[in-house]
């Protein structure tokens, strides 16, 4: 029986993932968002005291991906009015974990971007299912190609400088850029700062559109009541939970890849991080296919 139907629109906080060359203005332009949880993890919002005050948000400093987790998880779990998640750049984040991890299993065959790569998925996954708008920057850098003759590389533009496949997981991407400077002086002769969009997955930003970057355009392509709303907060794994999963699966085999497509519907790398009433399901699924694992 075939089971595809018709899609439905689904409305969703907003994800959005920015980056720009130094001195655009990523700070100033992520911390606009009203309400916002602020993780500064380069000692750049402080500056911005007055404007993160009278925008009632807050500033968390960091540049331990593992605090950013506990934050994270946190703002997950707990009940708070804070509607926008900010990371404030997530380049120096993972730059950090990667020393990190060269310092604990080296660098042969790149054993320490799987490391830091696979705490930055964890990080990502409890990100996408956070019930808040989230807004992650990072620093710019050169991205090369092969050049039209010869071997040699051609600068092609700018990239973000961090994980690679930190852009896969947003709906908007988006490069920051500022005006102009009026070459008989050192002012901008257009001080605005610009947003083009290089990846999208919303019909309010068409692909390779430029605009205006301030959080009152944001707002006004966006549903507001959902871009406002405040968060619900869910409830994750006991670790009596994860005490009792891991005890049935000590004595219980289970078929090949089920533990995995458990974590892949789950959106989650492990059983601390899965919702409490999936992980329950899991836990009395294997009890009620294997009665004599409920002894464990």
């Amino acid at each position: 029986m075939l089971r595809a139907k018709k899609p439905e629109a689904v409305t969703k906080r907003l994800k959005l993932f920015m980056f720009g060359p130094a001195g655009v203005g990523k700070t100033t332009a992520a911390i606009q968002f009203p309400n916002s949880y602020i993780i500064d993890c380069e000692k750049g919002a402080e500056n911005y005291d007055k404007l993160i005050t009278a925008s009632n948000s807050v500033l968390f400093q960091t540049t331990d991906i593992h605090e950013v987790i506990q934050e994270v998880k946190s703002l997950l779990t707990e009940q708070h009015d804070y509607r926008t998640l900010v990371i404030d750049p997530i380049t120096t984040i993972y730059n950090d974990l990667l020393e990190k991890c060269e310092a604990q299993v080296g660098t042969e065959w790149g054993r320490h971007y799987g490391a830091a790569n696979k705490t930055m998925k964890r990080l990502a996954n409890l990100i996408m299912a956070l019930d808040m708008n989230v807004v992650i920057t990072a620093h710019a850098k050169k991205e090369y190609q092969n050049a039209a003759t010869g071997n040699a590389l051609a600068v092609a533009g700018q990239t973000f400088d961090g994980w690679k496949q930190l852009d896969y997981w947003f709906d908007l991407v988006v490069e920051l850029s500022r005006g102009k400077n009026d070459r008989k002086s050192s002012k901008l002769s257009d001080p605005k700062r610009y947003a083009k969009v290089v990846k999208t997955r919303l019909e309010a930003y068409p692909d390779g559109e430029v605009f205006e970057w301030s959080y009152d355009t944001i707002r006004k392509r966006s549903d507001v009541e959902q871009l406002e709303r405040t968060p619900h907060a869910v409830a994750l794994a006991t670790p009596d939970q994860v005490a009792e999963i891991n005890a049935l699966l000590s004595i219980v085999r289970l078929p090949e890849n089920t533990v995995e497509k458990w974590f892949a519907k789950a959106g989650v790398d492990m059983w601390e991080d899965m919702p409490y009433d999936v992980l329950q399901k899991c836990i009395d699924f294997i009890k009620n296919r294997f009665p004599n694992s409920a002894a464990a």
